[in-house]
């Protein structure tokens, strides 16, 4: 809060878009000594910083110190604070603060979430919309750093669900749209090439609000996974059926979207059930 409405000291990291920001990396600390005073013996993922902690341990915190950086370098709304934590693969709590309002305005909203607690924005609980045919739904998705070879899909994708849905938006950043969709805002979000801090705390969010979650192509779905399809379960078949071709397609083309970032040492098991 203290950094709104100030001027940036920005930084790219080596490609166009792809920027940080003194406030990612001092947010990031502030997050990482919380979590190491609390949870001595976890290991923590930060976006900035990488590994830290016992990367031999069970569980997991994903920090996005600033989801959306690039809103936040313009003073435009739409970025927000994320911290997930995973038991091996599954998302089991997470914390999204979003920014809204804008130049000398600003507010916040805090998503919070954790398996089989259910989830709420600002103490009240989420559900995901009714929505129930494509042509009433709001689709959302990202179209910044991705592979040239995803380009073909996803142009057919924005043109397929822009024909076939109500309409088609990108906020700049996956946190806030899992908890848009989690909230009912929108009705379907898919994406690619995210890393786990980028859906850590929004996926547990997401689905203790009703939201089902696979990779684009119709896969059980992890947060190392490089596509993702969420939606309300409604939808659900109704937006594979669109995703799902061009996806397969990239794929067999030599697109990698299959598990990835998965930290040295760090102990993934199968399966999404807690013992």
């Amino acid at each position: 809060m203290e950094a709104l409405d100030k001027p940036r000291n920005i930084q790219s990291k080596g490609s166009i878009g792809d920027i940080v920001t003194d406030t990612d990396r001092a947010s990031e600390a502030a997050c990482i000594a919380v979590l190491q005073a609390a949870f001595s013996d976890h290991a923590i993922l930060g976006e900035e910083g990488g590994m830290t902690g016992n990367d031999d341990s069970d569980y997991l915190w994903c920090v996005d110190p600033v989801d959306g950086t690039c809103n936040f370098a313009h003073n435009y709304p739409g970025f927000c604070v994320s911290v997930g934590v995973l038991r091996h693969a599954l998302p089991v709590a997470g914390c999204v603060i979003e920014f809204t309002g804008g130049p000398g305005k600003w507010s916040t909203r805090t998503y919070s979430g954790g398996r089989n607690l259910g989830s709420t924005v600002d103490g009240k609980p989420l559900l995901v919309s009714s929505i129930k045919k494509l042509e009433d739904a709001m689709i959302a998705t990202e179209f910044n750093y991705h592979d040239e070879q995803l380009w073909p899909s996803m142009t057919q994708l924005f043109r397929e669900f822009s024909m076939k849905a109500m309409g088609i938006r990108a906020s700049g950043a996956a946190a806030v749209n899992l908890c848009h969709l989690a909230a009912g805002q929108i009705d379907a979000y898919y994406q690619y090439m995210l890393k786990p801090y980028d859906v850590a705390a929004g996926i547990v969010i997401l689905e203790e609000a009703g939201g089902r979650v696979t990779t684009a192509d119709g896969s059980a779905y992890s947060v190392f996974d490089r596509s993702l399809l969420a939606t309300n379960d409604a939808l659900y078949e109704q937006v594979l059926q669109v995703v799902e071709g061009p996806t397969s397609r990239a794929m067999q083309q030599g697109v990698q979207l299959g598990p990835a970032n998965v930290p040295k040492a760090y102990r993934v098991r199968s399966g999404r059930q807690l013992e």
